[in-house]
């Protein structure tokens, strides 16, 4: 046995469901960073005094933030122990939040934002980490698990964000968000395992690697370019329906923005087993069928304009099936890349996530003009566009590889007496061939 299998087989050993669950928790704290300002935007324009266009400037600096962050620290996972390195950014996220909570304008509270952006980081680092734990037949069940706890923070902060200021003010959450990332950060620190990284590679050539990976990883591209697009048409939906709630049609508080996530909480018991049919059917089965349900959650979301009870029951399923298609989808994406190369997992990862959440960001962007300029119907036909891009590409792929493997079928089944004739050198180079055509 190798020192690597011995690590690896060492690392399996030590994934207990507890250190899992632990993963989870950690990832929740620290996603929940990124979304709850959504909840929050309309009491920041209030209270600072600024329009709603230039509040939305708060969370998109978070997303903005959050995509640099990943491209500039999430490489380090493949370099640095994951213990030390999770603890030192959940405290300096917890410090950004502080500062955030006593920024005196926008301007100071949309670079506290880009900053907690920037070190909440924690959730692409825990991916990897997780991978590295368990077996490979486990690793969509386990993604599963650990995107149900970021989900859980997503829903959850903004339900308690939108809540605790309606009642408090907006500088609430950001206090009671300093204070949750600072506990979780002790957490970590006495209860994540040690780890050994994978490479030893200066910190210019860990940020270099994920540009070259997307150049010759072919999966790693298709995979980003399907969450970034339907992660945008996300980020477009939960951006606008705040000012929906919150305006006319509906003249509710913000508070119904977290109701309205928290109603969407069964989503955390799908991505486990979104997970268990990744591992049982393949990814690219899995994103079809997500596909075709953020597609109808677009449908169905349109209803929601009209207001009343219909339209709250609309928004209700609407973006019940858009969290479930998109986590779902994300599931499956996380696990074709994990699958590519063990060793440069933490640098997979940074290119998928930063493709993500840059298509996140540019979401948010175009979902709040297209609300200011075509009103609630314009941010469901954005998502509906988006997903019929992603849609389209992904047929396209599944269709060429579907057509290279009957082709290499019948090769197969036409060389077969030849290569049986000339001996298994031949026999084997036809093999060999056979797998390269195959993408």
């Amino acid at each position: 046995m190798t020192d690597h299998d011995h690590r690896q087989r060492t690392a399996h050993q030590g994934a207990s469901p507890r250190l899992i669950l632990v993963l989870a928790l950690v990832c929740g704290a620290a996603v929940g960073n990124v979304y709850f300002p959504q909840a929050v935007s309309p009491l920041v324009a209030s209270g600072l005094g600024v329009s709603p266009d230039a509040a939305a400037a708060v969370v998109t600096a978070t997303q903005f933030g959050y995509a640099a962050g990943i491209w500039l620290l999430v490489p380090l996972g493949d370099r640095l122990p994951h213990r030390p390195l999770l603890v030192a950014l959940l405290t300096v996220t917890g410090l950004g939040l502080l500062a955030a909570s006593a920024a005196p304008g926008l301007v100071p509270l949309v670079g506290a934002s880009a900053l907690v952006g920037v070190t909440t980081v924690v959730a692409p680092l825990a991916g990897p980490l997780a991978a590295r734990l368990v077996p490979k037949e486990r690793l969509g069940v386990t993604g599963g698990t650990l995107l149900s706890g970021s989900l859980a923070g997503m829903l959850l902060s903004r339900t308690v964000g939108g809540a605790l200021g309606d009642w408090l003010g907006w500088r609430a959450p950001y206090v009671l968000a300093a204070a949750l990332s600072l506990a979780v950060a002790a957490l970590s620190a006495r209860l994540l395992p040690r780890t050994v990284p994978p490479s030893a590679q200066r910190y210019p050539a860990l940020l270099a690697e994920p540009l070259r990976l997307l150049r010759t990883e072919a999966l790693l591209r298709r995979s980003c370019l399907y969450q970034a697009l339907v992660f945008a048409g996300f980020s477009a939906v939960w951006t606008g329906v705040a000012p929906l709630l919150t305006g006319p049609v509906y003249g509710r508080g913000t508070g119904a923005v977290g109701l309205l996530a928290l109603v969407n909480a069964v989503t955390m018991v799908c991505t486990p087993v979104a997970g268990r049919r990744v591992d049982r059917h393949g990814p690219d089965a899995v994103n079809r069928v997500c596909f075709l349900v953020v597609g109808v959650s677009a449908a169905v979301l349109a209803l929601g304009g009209l207001g009343g009870a219909v339209g709250i029951a609309a928004l209700v399923v609407g973006t019940l099936l858009l969290d479930v298609g998109m986590q779902s989808g994300m599931v499956a994406n996380q696990v074709r890349i994990q699958t590519l190369r063990a060793e440069v997992r933490s640098r997979l990862t940074t290119a998928y996530m930063t493709c993500a959440y840059l298509g996140g960001a540019v979401g948010s962007w175009l979902g709040m003009r297209a609300y200011g300029r075509f009103g609630w119907p314009g941010v469901c036909v954005l998502v509906a566009a988006l997903t019929a891009v992603a849609l389209t590409r992904h047929l396209c792929a599944t269709g060429r590889r579907s057509a290279t493997r009957r082709t290499a079928g019948r090769f197969r089944r036409s060389a077969a007496p030849a290569t049986r004739a000339a001996g298994p050198t031949m026999a084997a180079r036809a093999a060999v061939t056979s797998r390269e055509e195959t993408p």
